[in-house]
C-alpha cells in the first residue's frame, strides 16, 4: 500500500455521516503509534504535520522517507494520508515538492482576496499532481505555530466562494480553538455551522482543535457536515501523563528502564489508546 491522497476517504465519510481523524505527528514514536491505532481500529487516518514539527523532524522530504518506511515496515493496510497542517503558501508547495499526499493552506489571515488567489494557486499545483487541498476561512482559536486568534466565525458567503474553487475540505472557524479550552468556553456555533455546510453546498468540513471537544458536540458537529476533526493536544497531553508517571514510579531507575525504548514506552502506547477511543467516536473504525 502507498500513501494516499485524503480525498477519497474524507468523501465517504461525508456520504457517511462519520469523521476521519487527522492525528499530528512530532516524532517517530507518534508515526508508528497512531499508524497502530489506524490498524488495529481498521481506521483510514491523516497523519497531520504542522510546519514546526516538520523543522523538528528535520525537514519535509525527512518525514515523508520516515513516515513512508515506517507504514511499510509495520504492513500497513488502511488508508493513510500525509497532510501539511495549517501551511503557509511555500510551506505548502514545499511539501507539494516533498512528496506530501495532502496539504493545508492556511491563507484565513490574509485579506480575502489574497486568501483566494493563494489558494487558487495551491489547488492548481496540488490538483496537478493528485494532492488533496484543505483551505481555511474564519480563524481557530489559540496559537498554532505562533499565530494567534480569537477564533473568529468564518462567513459563510467567504466559504461559498472558496469552496467554489475546488478545495476538496473547507476548515471554518465556528469558535473551536487549538490547545486546551477554557472553563468558560462557550462552545460550537451549530447555527454558523449549519449556515457553512448550506453556502457551501454540502462540501466536507473540518473540526480544528479537536482535542477536549465534549462528545455530544462532536457527534452533532459529525451530522451538520463535519467530515475531519484534527487532534495533537489530546495525544500530547497522555503521552506526558504516561511517561510522568513511568518517572515518578522511578521505573527509569529499575534495571535499563532508561533504556528511551522503555522509557518511551509507556506514553507510546498511550497514544495508541487513545487514538482508538477517538476513532470509535468519530465513526470511523472499521470504515477502512
Amino acid at each position: 500500500m502507498v500513501l494516499v491522497s485524503a480525498t477519497e476517504m474524507i468523501k465517504k465519510a461525508h456520504e457517511g455521516h462519520y469523521a476521519v481523524g487527522q492525528f499530528n505527528i512530532n516524532n517517530m514514536e507518534w508515526t508508528k503509534s497512531i499508524l497502530a491505532a489506524a490498524q488495529e481500529a481498521n481506521s483510514p487516518v491523516i497523519l497531520g504535520v504542522s510546519e514546526g514539527a516538520g523543522k523538528y523532524m528535520a525537514g519535509y522530504k525527512n518525514v515523508v522517507a520516515m513516515v513512508k518506511e515506517i507504514h511499510d515496515y509495520m504492513g500497513i493496510t488502511v488508508p493513510v494520508a500525509l497532510h501539511l497542517d495549517h501551511g503557509t503558501f511555500e510551506g505548502a508547495k514545499a511539501c507539494i515538492e516533498a512528496g506530501f499526499t495532502s496539504v493545508m493552506f492556511d491563507g484565513s489571515h490574509y485579506d480575502f482576496e489574497e486568501n483566494v488567489a493563494k489558494s487558487k494557486e495551491i489547488l492548481a499545483l496540488a490538483h496537478s499532481k493528485g494532492i488533496s487541498v484543505e483551505c481555511e476561512v474564519g480563524g481557530i482559536g489559540g496559537v498554532e505555530d505562533g499565530v494567534t486568534s480569537n477564533g473568529e466565525l468564518a462567513d459563510p458567503k467567504e466559504c461559498a466562494d472558496i469552496a467554489a474553487l475546488g478545495v476538496d475540505f473547507l476548515a471554518a472557524g465556528i469558535g473551536n480553538i487549538h490547545g486546551k479550552y477554557p472553563a468558560n468556553w462557550a462552545g460550537l456555533n451549530f447555527d454558523r455551522l449549519a449556515e457553512i455546510q448550506a453556502s457551501t453546498d454540502g462540501k466536507p468540513l473540518v473540526l480544528h482543535g479537536g482535542s477536549g471537544i465534549p462528545q455530544d458536540q462532536i457527534l452533532k458537529a459529525i451530522s451538520l457536515g463535519v467530515s475531519k476533526i484534527n487532534v495533537n493536544t489530546e495525544l500530547q497531553l497522555v503521552f506526558a501523563d504516561a511517561t510522568r508517571k513511568y518517572i515518578e514510579a522511578g521505573k527509569d531507575l529499575e534495571g535499563k528502564g532508561y533504556d528511551p525504548r522503555k522509557l518511551l514506552a509507556p506514553g507510546a502506547k498511550a497514544i495508541t489508546e487513545k487514538t482508538i477511543e477517538l476513532m470509535k467516536q468519530f465513526g470511523s473504525a472499521d470504515k477502512a
